[in-house]
């Protein structure tokens, strides 16, 4: 079975009821809902923080324990350099997910730090980036017995 840590920054525990023209009204907690009973073969773990300095740790007790990542940093995305690095220092698959369109948005959106950590980039695909991004990591990581 697949370890596949979904990762979630600031103001997306807001999901489904902020900015739904941009976000949508669907909730993370019933979207991941959904993906679990798409991908059974998949054990998920799930983490958001409005906190910097807590999505680093997360992503570090990922070692040894996650085979991928789904990230999605929120408006980290275009601020941090500590979490790219920590993105590097993992070595763990990762790709990013923007549910909007980070390059149709506010020019200081469009700049992303840690897409260049990353395996990949989905952008604008509403909730279903993560789907795409769990099914690339499924097509890419293989399966496990463990």
């Amino acid at each position: 079975m697949l370890n596949i840590a979904i990762v979630n920054g600031p103001n997306l525990n807001l999901v489904g009821t902020r900015e739904t023209d941009i976000y949508g009204g669907q909730s993370l907690d019933e979207y991941f809902k959904t993906l679990q009973q798409e991908f059974k073969a998949v054990k998920f773990d799930f983490f958001q923080s409005n906190v910097e300095g807590e999505i680093i740790n997360y992503l570090h007790s990922c070692r040894g324990k996650i085979d991928g990542i789904v990230f999605n940093g929120g408006a980290y995305t275009h601020t941090s350099l500590a979490i790219p690095d920590a993105i590097a220092a993992i070595n763990i698959p990762t790709v990013e997910v923007h549910i909007s369109n980070i390059y149709a948005r506010e020019e200081y959106r469009k700049n992303s730090f840690t897409a260049a950590k990353c395996v990949g980039c989905i952008t604008g695909l509403g909730l279903n980036g993560y789907k795409l991004a769990t099914q690339y990591l499924v097509d890419n990581l293989g399966t496990k017995t463990s």
